[in-house]
């Protein structure tokens, strides 16, 4: 991956994580916001992976269809 695309990927996902609200959420704690991250790693890393990815796909594409920054459930 070029150095442009890789740019443009990493402002889309900085822009996921805003449109979540979890900047807000967390006062901008950088270490809260990792943490949870690593914790969707370590849930992607077991047996619960497809299950997980199933749900939060369906989450997120009613989430972006309603045009909301909430998640769905």
């Amino acid at each position: 991956m070029n150095r442009r695309e890789r740019t443009k990927q990493l402002i889309e996902l900085g822009g996921l994580v805003a449109k979540a609200k979890l900047v807000d959420l967390t006062d901008d704690d950088r270490a809260v916001i990792y943490g949870a991250l690593l914790n969707v790693a370590a849930k992607l890393r077991g047996e619960e992976r497809d299950q997980a990815l199933t749900l939060w796909r369906r989450s997120g594409k009613r989430a972006f269809a309603n045009d909301t920054d909430e998640p769905s459930r």
